[in-house]
């Protein structure tokens, strides 16, 4: 009888969690996703596949009491690490010297969503719920985030219904097509791994690089449209170390992608109007006078050509020129 009574709540429990999710709107889904993913203690282990890759991971997530701790792991090839301590982030890989930036988000291969603004996307995505799936075992919301205006990639989300952690994540373009999946393996939400991660509060990580802020207040160039979301970010100017070509540049971002706009002075080894696709990264390029400009970003070729086509250039001055005269106002001063 004991046997039977357990056996019947655990039935009921089930099938009001089930109730509970149907009943659930796809934004309150995220934004359980988006706390979850930032607040348990867990471990998830997942496989990224692209079209000519299978990449298997690691993701430990500690929701410390001194400052959130994460740890990504590449569990083939050569060893390969990014770790997050509060706002630090430290990248550790074979041929380049270990380091460190302040920054409060990896710029790696970590499932998507986990540290997106849901709020922020409002404006420009809509949420649809697709219905209930099975992954990695469990019993999943299937949401799918859609671009209002057709100009952006959309993901399929796969939720756990009971720990609201993201399991799966397909990135698809205009067309449909799978670009990228994120697909988990197993996961495990247990206090002991903020235990266990608690020692990178005292390793001593790689030293900090310091990245330049942006050293441009205006240039000759400026992009006349972009998707509405996308917020430019700092302008910059440097030198390319081998080529000694001087590129400038402006990267822009809706909080879920982004993308960069280059501009440099035309020469033999300009790419002369191409356009460069692998999986979710385009690059397109175009010549105008004697300036190349170039988009790369997670964003579609026909965006991506679009936002090229609507740089103006305010002036025929070279780029080269305009920082060779700023280098001489350094030395006089």
């Amino acid at each position: 009888m004991k046997k039977v009574l357990i056996s019947a709540l655990t039935l009921l429990s089930l099938m009001t969690t089930k109730a509970f999710a149907d009943d659930q709107p796809a934004e309150a889904i995220l934004l359980d996703m988006n706390q979850a993913s930032q607040q348990l203690n867990y471990e998830l282990s997942y496989i990224l596949i692209k079209k000519s890759s299978i990449e298997p991971l690691l993701y430990r997530h500690a929701n410390n009491i001194e400052q959130q701790l994460a740890h990504l792991i590449y569990l083939s090839g050569p060893v390969r690490e990014v770790i997050r301590r509060g706002d630090e982030v430290s990248y550790i890989e074979p041929g380049v010297t270990p380091f460190t930036i302040e920054s409060g988000n990896m710029v790696a291969p970590i499932m998507p969503m986990l540290n997106s603004h849901i709020p922020q996307l409002d404006p420009y995505y809509d949420y649809i719920k697709v219905g209930r799936a099975r992954e990695a075992g469990h019993p999943a919301q299937v949401l799918r985030i859609v671009p209002k205006d057709g100009l952006r990639y959309s993901y399929v989300l796969w939720v756990d219904e009971q720990s609201k952690l993201p399991l799966r994540a397909d990135l698809l373009d205009r067309d449909g097509e799978v670009l990228e999946q994120y697909r988990a393996i197993s996961y495990t939400v247990n206090d002991k791994i903020a235990e266990m991660m608690s020692g990178l509060n005292d390793v001593k990580l790689p030293e900090m690089l310091s990245l330049p802020k942006g050293n441009l207040s205006e240039t000759h160039w400026n992009v006349s449209w972009v998707p509405n979301g996308f917020e430019a970010q700092d302008l910059n100017r440097y030198r390319m170390a081998i080529t000694d070509k001087v590129v400038e540049s402006q990267m822009f971002s809706d909080g879920l992608f982004s993308f960069s706009v280059y501009v440099a002075d035309k020469d033999e080894h300009s790419l002369k109007g191409q356009l460069v696709r692998q999986g979710r990264r385009t690059l397109q390029s175009l010549i105008r006078g004697n300036h190349e400009i170039s988009v790369v970003g997670d964003i579609p070729p026909a965006t991506a050509l679009r936002i090229a086509e609507s740089v103006n250039l305010k002036a025929p001055t070279s780029v080269n020129s305009r920082l060779s005269e700023i280098d001489k106002k350094v030395q006089t001063q």
